[in-house]
């Protein structure tokens, strides 16, 4: 732990690399996978159950936070650490990605985001200095831009659009924030999927010499190949010693090929929400837990797995679970997919600090595509 916000990189494999973010809630060790706890929760986990698995940070959402309990209130409750009983590192997430997923609920122009809140009706109005304002309330250790994120595929016009706007909020929120030691604000790449708009974007934030740096606006409904084309043409023009954020990605295979381009961190909710409805991530690829052939079969999941929802329980328990819809099943099938996703990272990790990330990455391609045991 520092007293103020470092980033260290220890080893170098290819593009890959390992490092670490210092901050005085605790030591991030990248490549990082944070899981997301939208509202001050991971859903169907306890927050020492994550930590157990080995999670150094994870992820809340301004948004919904501001919604509800509310900014205000949680700085008056000791601020979200103190809320949640999570005393380590904390990323917020602007409310950026919520410009698009919210879409039919929201009203923008220069000065920022009108919502129309999903829960009462309510308008709540979020500028780019309100969006760093409600993080600060929040007491989050690494504060995100307020960014417009534009659903793929989009008019070129309009990815120009939104990408220019970004940046001129990059510009405020960077004013709003000021001087926090310990703590970062990290600017976020847009531009859709237009190469020269990335490198644009890219080249403008760094002048900003903010603390670290995200590629947003991915995963939003492009294939693979344009994401990872994306990634190639936006890591060369990013600042080599800050750190390097992927927000929203992703499964095991994008985060394998994006720490081969160069990412340090990523988010997801896929590994919670594929969990909730029946679908398993192992080392032997994905599991369908709602699948018929499980329905006798008392093999577990993964009986080398260290996590005991993979290791201990019988898939024919499991998969009665989840076609009864009782929680524990998702809350079971959450637990193995949070573990497996830091079991890989610590497996990358420790692939790049022994020089042999390209033979991690092609034998667990390998047994992803060997699949699953036979049915019985």
């Amino acid at each position: 732990m520092t007293e103020t916000f470092q980033f260290k990189l220890l080893a170098t494999d290819g593009k890959a690399r390992r490092g670490e973010v210092s901050m005085p809630r605790g030591t991030i060790r990248t490549p990082a996978f944070m899981p997301v706890g939208t509202v001050g929760t991971v859903k169907a986990m306890y927050l020492d159950q994550v930590r157990e698995l080995g999670a150094d940070i994870i992820l809340g959402n301004t948004y919904h936070l501001m919604l509800r309990p509310g900014p205000e209130r949680v700085a008056r409750l000791g601020g979200l650490h103190e809320l949640i009983r999570w005393p380590y590192p904390i990323l917020t997430d602007s409310g950026g990605f919520q410009v698009m997923s919210l879409s039919g609920l929201r009203k923008l122009d220069e000065q920022g985001v009108t919502f129309k809140s999903h829960v009462d009706g309510a308008l709540h109005h979020m500028s780019p200095e309100r969006s760093i304002e409600i993080q600060g309330l929040l007491d989050s250790d690494i504060q995100m831009q307020l960014d417009e994120c534009v659903a793929l595929p989009a008019s070129p016009k309009e990815i120009e659009r939104a990408m220019e706007m970004s940046l001129r909020w990059a510009e405020r929120c960077k004013v709003a924030f000021g001087d926090q030691p310990g703590k970062a604000m990290f600017g976020i790449v847009q531009g859709g999927d237009i190469p020269h708009l990335r490198v644009r974007s890219a080249q403008a934030l760094a002048e900003l010499n903010l603390k670290g740096y995200a590629i947003g606006g991915l995963a939003v409904g492009e294939p693979q190949e344009v994401m990872l084309d994306m990634i190639d043409a936006t890591i060369p023009h990013m600042p080599f010693e800050k750190p390097r954020y992927l927000m929203g990605v992703g499964t095991p295979d994008d985060m394998l090929k994006s720490v081969a381009r160069g990412i340090d961190m990523f988010d997801c909710v896929m590994p919670t929400r594929s969990g909730r409805h029946g679908l398993a991530f192992t080392r032997r690829g994905r599991i369908n837990l709602r699948n018929a052939r499980h329905a006798e079969d008392m093999r577990p999941l993964d009986e080398e797995s260290n996590c005991p929802a993979a290791r201990d329980y019988s898939r024919a328990y499991l998969h009665h679970l989840i076609r009864a819809n009782e929680s524990l099943g998702g809350m079971l099938l959450t637990w193995n997919n949070l573990s497996y996703y830091q079991d890989l990272m610590a497996g990358i990790r420790k692939a790049i600090e022994e020089g042999r990330f390209a033979d991690f990455m092609a034998e667990t391609q390998e047994n992803w595509a060997r699949g699953d045991l036979a049915p019985l």
